[in-house]
């Protein structure tokens, strides 16, 4: 039974209804859409106020950390000085040269680290009197053909032994023994032992107990003679070794053979402390003295004495620092080196095998199935609170119908135009429809935003996305000119370029200015645009095509320079804000209801059927494959919510500058952001060539899931007032990668790729100064969004195998860049005058290579490309730009929010920006309705528009000519009404602005939309073949009354007038001019929100079954028409159209 509410149009929030619930286990470890709701991360709820002058006010003076801090290290620096000194006036522009000073700190504190713990923690660890490394000892016993002379190793198989000394057999009696109480010595040559009173010290070396058969020792003539070869390598013991060996002890690492003290002193000396203490030691099994004779003053003095006259060899172990500046070293050697050749592995797995796959056709199994519709509304939209299905207002709920309200009696506007919904089955199963009725291509809208760019530049970036081998029928073309803005050495304004490119549709007439509310402060918070309409041909290709032109306030346009003017993220909130609230069905500005309509027109679809956003900078060519590849990604997988491609650079040979940005572009795609596709985290998709995802169907397929135009992401990006430091390098710098960073907080467990097979083309700067300006924008907002996104934990991977781990070390990596580049140079400076001789040295050089030539291997593997070694060649030696100059810059730079060089306009002075302006914004100018409001009052006041013109002519039915042209009543086929609906009668509904009414798109002379959606398999199945004799049945029995319902393809657009008495041939069933259907003059059917141009049985059934007699005998006879007792009376402006109460 039909419920019947005088306001049903009352907007609620949704919860759908789940339909075949059954009890069974959920899937309990993937929850894609579960996650806490991460906080703002500018400018939260209480942190600003504005005030009735329109400036911003602090809510509270927040001494945090931070400032505490930024304050402490800028102490040097008072106000007054830097008022009067530095130029900076306001209290926030003192602070944020405070955070930046504060952040050079951080900085400078970084890079000295990194410094320290390259260079300078080995030498305070292992210093040089000490860092003997194990390669340099050799073992005794281990090497043939060796003996060990104080401490060193002599190879003696070549040697000439005396005939009291054979060194052959002493090396094969023991390998590395001590033979240095062969050599003559005398105290002299120890001027350790001068000074001292014990015996130790004071006993000739050689003596009776211990003979020297050999030449002195400090004669290189007896080494000589002997041919003794010094390998100058230790002798190295372990304890085993020296515990087996008699009156052996160690002393500070040092091993000393005591044999001949021991042998010329037997027993213990009196009196003499050190031939105490080392008895004690011996007859307690004991062999390392070190501790001993350290502790005590007396002992200690002896130690170099000891290891001048008995040194044997040493431990062949190093010294715990040494230990720990080796272990640090190889950890640094495995954690780089592993990150660097798990980055190329990845990427070599992610071009070889997933790209491919991700850009590949869909598969006929995943578009053979049936899904939510897109005319549904997701959770937590505004519907009516009798829809239970939470369909569109535009589109009915299928299995549904409307009815008009039981009481006839009820005059009110509100009430005669308001409809109940019921359902005719009760089940509350959400509509669904078949996904081949849209097919592989999404419909998808190509957003290009201009700001400076000219016509060359301009008509190449249109036609390249024109000519993609996508369909015309899918794509829209979403040009948004940022401002009435004249180009540096332009003769003409970007508006007046953009809008000459366009082949207007004249069902649209000349545009209105409509408001918005803009990304700006103080007044410029409310902003005007025109929305032109039509097709932007080349090459015999046709694409629908809106030019919105920001104009700016009547004030504005004035005293500005560059009215209209808010910035590039205003150009994409403008499409953004658009489709939140189709999708959501919120209140709408008056451009958002003018933009509706239009590309409900263009399209032959609402705009809630657009699923994806390809955004692209004016200045950017796109491959002709490249819409379908990054359209193809995102059918394969529903998870990705974003997507970029390769961008390679257009104007390369131009200049050095290009020439050193060609290699940086291709191995910031192919390899970082290659690897990053692995785990589905690419931490930026730039704004010249990237696709988002509006809106996806979950994996159910029963809800939309809003994505880029979730209103929390909206939010977000389109903050206005930011007054830090780190806000503004987020907001005002970088605001694709900070688009990117807010949808990776907001779903963490959702993907963004990297996709090689869609290409572009881009011009970048030619100059040193736009580099330098661009690319300190560039770093700047890297590390301020690097410093939010470290701070996800629901990113893919945990620990170091993580997305979170990566940004990290992306972020560190980023910071200490020009300590990075200094240390190289000082390295490899170091290693051509000192080349390492074991592998310790050497490892930083190892790094070096695998650091820089891995890219180059890369190439080579991946793409083929033997070229790109030159260009890599090129980027190497201007490695000091990239890693030193253009960092320090942009440190230095870090309070600097300007766009600098990078793009400048005629007449523009140095430090302009957009969107600040002065006064209070209230909000009141700029109107807020739903699409249900707005459209009442648009067909009321067509409503009105026509009545007018009847009764002028019945008051002149020759005609009527005065001075007012839109007054002037004329013949039928001259009719002003076909073709102008620009005089309104005023009433209680133009308050909301006379752009309701300025023009009717669905006029009887022009063609309706295109249909947009291929038929239902069903439907293809149920068509037949008539003959020759049927088809000439139906062609004479001729077309001249209103087409039955079942045969319409017309929609619950807004309908065109009453049909008049006339004669044209597009009132037959043939299809109209430029592709379109002919309009449909009956009473609108029933429709499925599958489809907003066709009804449920998109099949005529004068050609489908057997029915096409009483189908033709129907529409010649008038009984299908509105006195036929059509149960959908809606009138002939529609189901909204308020009848013949007015």
């Amino acid at each position: 039974m039909a419920r019947d509410y005088d306001n049903a149009d009352v907007p609620i929030p949704t919860t759908r209804l789940q339909s075949n619930a059954t009890v069974r286990r959920a899937k309990t470890l993937t929850r894609p859409e579960r996650s806490v709701a991460p906080p703002p991360l500018i400018n939260p709820q209480a942190g600003l106020v504005s005030s009735t002058s329109g400036t911003i006010v602090e809510a509270s003076s927040d001494w945090n950390a931070w400032t505490i801090f930024s304050r402490v290290v800028t102490f040097w620096a008072p106000a007054f000085l830097l008022q009067s000194v530095g130029g900076l006036k306001d209290k926030h522009t003192i602070q944020a040269w405070r955070e930046k000073m504060a952040l050079c700190v951080i900085i400078l504190v970084m890079c000295g680290v990194i410094g320290f713990m390259t260079v300078g923690l080995q030498k305070v660890l292992c210093p040089e009197t000490t860092s003997i490394t194990a390669e340099r000892f050799i073992s005794v016993g281990s090497t043939p053909g060796t003996l060990g002379i104080s401490g060193f190793i002599f190879n003696v198989t070549q040697s000439k032994s005396p005939s009291s000394t054979n060194f052959l057999q002493l090396a094969e009696q023991l390998p590395g023994q001590d033979i240095t109480t062969l050599f003559q010595r005398d105290a002299s040559q120890f001027p350790s032992c001068k000074g001292l009173n014990y015996r130790i010290a004071l006993d000739p070396p050689c003596n009776t107990a211990t003979p020297c058969p050999l030449g002195a020792l400090n004669s290189t003539a007896t080494i000589q003679s002997f041919q003794l070869l010094n390998t100058t390598q230790l002798v190295g013991y372990d304890w085993d070794q020296i515990v087996s060996l008699q009156n052996y002890v160690v002393v500070d690492g040092s091993v000393l053979n005591l044999n001949p003290y021991f042998k010329l002193h037997q027993t213990s000396i009196p009196g003499d402390d050190v031939d105490h203490a080392l008895r004690t030691v011996l007859a307690s099994n004991g062999r390392d003295v070190t501790r001993l004779f350290v502790n005590r003053g007396d002992l200690k003095e002896t130690i170099n004495c000891l290891k001048q006259r008995y040194t044997a060899g040493h431990i062949d172990k190093i010294t715990p620092g040494c230990f720990i500046s080796q272990l640090i070293l190889y950890a640094g050697l495995i954690v780089i080196l592993g990150l660097v050749m798990i980055r190329f592995v990845m990427a070599c797995i992610f071009s070889w095998f997933l790209s491919g796959r991700l850009a590949g056709n869909p598969d006929s199994q995943s578009l053979d199935r049936s899904a939510i519709s897109p005319a549904v509304m997701p959770e937590g939209a505004n519907v009516s609170i009798d829809n239970r299905l939470g369909t569109a207002p535009w589109a009915g709920p299928a299995g549904t119908k409307r009815e008009k309200p039981n009481n006839k009696s009820a005059r009110s506007l509100a009430s005669a135009s308001s409809t109940t919904l019921t359902n005719g089955d009760g089940t509350g199963a959400a509509p669904i429809m078949s996904l081949a009725q849209i097919g592989a291509e999404l419909f998808a809208v190509c957003l290009v935003t201009c700001y400076s760019e000219g016509e060359e530049s301009l008509r190449a970036t249109l036609d390249s996305i024109s000519k993609t081998t996508y369909s015309d029928a899918r794509k829209l073309l979403f040009v948004v000119a940022d401002g009435m803005i004249t180009g540096a050495g332009e003769k003409r304004s970007t508006p007046d370029i953009c809008v000459g490119l366009l082949e207007a549709d004249p069902r649209f007439g000349n545009p209105t200015p409509m408001s918005y509310m803009a990304v700006g402060t103080g007044s410029k918070q409310e902003n005007r645009a025109m929305v032109y309409a039509g097709h932007y041909t080349v090459a015999g290709r046709r694409t629908p095509t809106v030019v919105v032109v920001k104009c700016g306030t009547e004030q504005e346009a004035a005293t500005e320079k560059k009215p209209g003017n808010r910035g590039k993220r205003d150009s994409q909130l403008i499409l953004m804000n658009f489709f939140s609230r189709v999708t959501y069905n919120d209140r709408m500005t008056p451009l958002d209801f003018d933009l509706f309509r239009k590309l409900h027109v263009l399209m032959g679809v609402t705009p809630d059927f657009f699923e994806v956003c390809l955004m692209v900078d004016a200045d950017t060519k796109v491959f002709p494959d490249s819409l379908k590849a990054l359209v193809n990604c995102m059918h394969h997988d529903q998870m990705i919510m974003g997507c970029c491609g390769e961008t390679r650079i257009e104007n390369k040979r131009q200049s050095w500058v290009t020439a050193i940005q060609v290699f940086e572009y291709f191995i910031s795609h192919h390899m970082a952001k290659a690897f990053e596709a692995v785990f589905g985290g690419v931490s930026c998709l730039p704004g010249c060539f990237s696709m988002f995802r509006l809106k996806a169907r979950k994996a159910s397929g029963d809800d939309w899931v809003p994505l880029i135009i979730k209103p929390e992401i909206v939010k977000e990006y389109s903050q206005c007032e930011v007054t830090t430091l780190h806000e503004k390098n987020l907001l005002l710098l970088g605001e694709d990668r900070f688009l990117t960073t807010c949808l990776l907080r907001t779903f963490p467990n959702r993907k963004m790729m990297f996709l090689p097979q869609a290409r572009c083309r881009t011009v970048v700067p030619d100059t040193f100064a736009v580099l330098l300006s661009q690319r300190r924008r560039w770093i700047n907002s890297t590390i301020h969004n690097l410093m939010e996104l470290v701070l996800v934990r629901d990113l893919c991977g945990t620990f170091c195998f993580s997305m979170q781990f990566v940004v990290f070390m992306d972020l560190l990596g980023t910071v200490v860049l020009p300590i990075a580049i200094s240390l190289t140079y000082m390295l490899i400076i170091t290693s051509a005058l000192d080349p390492p001789t074991t592998f310790e040295q050497a490892i930083p050089l190892v790094l070096l290579v695998a650091v820089l030539g891995l890219p180059g291997v890369l190439i080579v593997i991946t793409t083929g490309k033997v070229g790109y070694v030159f260009w890599m060649l090129i980027y190497l030696i201007a490695l000091p730009i990239w890693n030193f100059v253009l960092p320090v810059y942009a440190f230095w730079h870090f309070d600097d929010f300007s766009w600098g060089e990078t793009r400048k306009v005629e007449g523009e002075a140095k430090g302009e920006g957009h969107g600040e302006g002065k006064g209070a914004f209230s909000g009141v100018n700029v109107p807020l309705r739903r699409w249900e409001d707005w459209e009442r009052s648009r067909l009321r006041k067509i409503k009105r528009e026509e009545r007018r013109r009847r009764e002028f002519e019945r008051a002149h039915p020759q005609g009527f000519v005065t001075g007012d042209e839109y007054l002037n009543v004329r013949s039928d086929q001259n009719s002003q009404y076909d073709g102008s609906d620009t005089f309104s009668v005023t009433s209680s509904e133009d308050q909301w602005g006379p752009q309701i009414g300025e023009y009717n798109e669905n006029n009887a002379q022009y063609p309706p939309p295109p249909p947009a959606l291929h038929l239902a398999h069903e439907g293809l199945a149920s068509a037949k073949t008539v003959d020759a004799s049927d088809l000439e049945a139906m062609l004479e029995s001729g077309w001249d009354d209103q087409p039955s319902a079942s045969a319409s393809t017309d929609h619950l657009h807004p309908a065109q007038p009453p049909p008049r008495t006339r004669y044209q041939l597009s009132d037959g069933g043939g299809g109209g001019g430029g592709g379109y259907t002919p309009v449909s003059r009956g009473p609108p059917p029933v429709h499925s929100p599958v489809s907003p141009t066709r009804p449920v049985q998109a099949v005529s059934t004068a050609i489908g079954g057997d029915d096409w007699k009483t189908h033709m005998k129907k529409r010649s006879g008038g009984g299908g028409g509105r006195d036929g007792g059509s149960q959908d009376d809606y009138g002939p402006l529609g189901p909204l159209d308020p009848g013949r109460r007015l």
